[in-house]
């Protein structure tokens, strides 16, 4: 049977390559498809006790069995005006997530959120600094699994959404290209009381960074590197 495979991140660096097609033997399982690339670049291998498996777009067992025409991803660690959203969610309750090239309105995602009960709204901005430790930053770029992603970000504010006092969350990521001092990511928390507001807002940007497949690359004068990152503990790793 025929199987898609993607690649990103530091993965895609590795491997040479953003998607493939691969031949897998009938009753192979996701598994199979880790050890038919493991065998060709042992770095994934080395890699494993970190590296996620996705299967269709959702996290995955590595026993999961595959059926024709199936979609796995290779996932390395997460680094954690009106725009145009190439993904984006909104349901019933108000709640809502977008993934966008473009620079991040967050005043137009509080005027999308807010209401005439809420006494608080809490924005978190997550903004391109112009260094790491001290080394001179010139841009960052980032990429991710979109299809897989926004899920994953709705996911997450609904969680929070039934566990937490709040009206709405919402969540805008965007990919790309980014400038120093730009927004790359924009939390926003909605809520009749202050305290709920934060708490969402800081669980929102804390959760996004450890389950969300978004990855980072800081570039510098003299080179770049992917940003190492950590996926929760919650998360199935490809090896234990």
């Amino acid at each position: 049977m025929r199987i898609r495979v993607l690649f990103f991140g530091v993965l895609r660096d590795i491997v040479g390559l953003r998607e493939d097609l691969v031949e897998i033997p009938d009753g192979g399982s996701v598994d199979s498809v880790f050890e038919y690339y493991a065998g060709r670049f042992p770095r994934l291998r080395e890699m494993s006790a970190s590296l996620v498996l996705a299967l269709n777009q959702s996290f995955s067992e590595p026993s999961a069995p595959l059926s024709e025409g199936d979609e796995v991803a290779f996932l390395p660690p997460v680094s954690g005006g009106s725009a145009v959203f190439t993904q984006q969610i909104e349901d019933a309750a108000g709640h809502f997530f977008a993934i966008t090239r473009d620079p991040i309105d967050s005043s137009a995602l509080v005027h999308r959120l807010q209401r005439g009960e809420d006494g608080a709204v809490v924005t978190f901005e997550g903004i391109a600094r112009n260094n790491t430790k001290g080394r001179p930053t010139r841009y960052l770029e980032y990429e991710c699994y979109e299809a897989m992603a926004i899920k994953m970000m709705a996911q997450i504010g609904c969680e929070i959404a039934h566990a937490l006092p709040i009206g709405r969350i919402g969540m805008i990521h965007r990919l790309g290209r980014i400038e120093i001092g730009e927004a790359s990511v924009v939390v926003v928390a909605a809520a009749p009381h202050r305290k709920p507001a934060f708490e969402a807002a800081l669980e929102g940007i804390n959760r996004l960074k450890r389950l969300v497949p978004i990855w980072k690359k800081e570039y510098f004068a003299d080179g770049e590197v992917w940003v190492d990152g950590e996926w929760d503990d919650s998360v199935i790793k490809a090896r234990s």
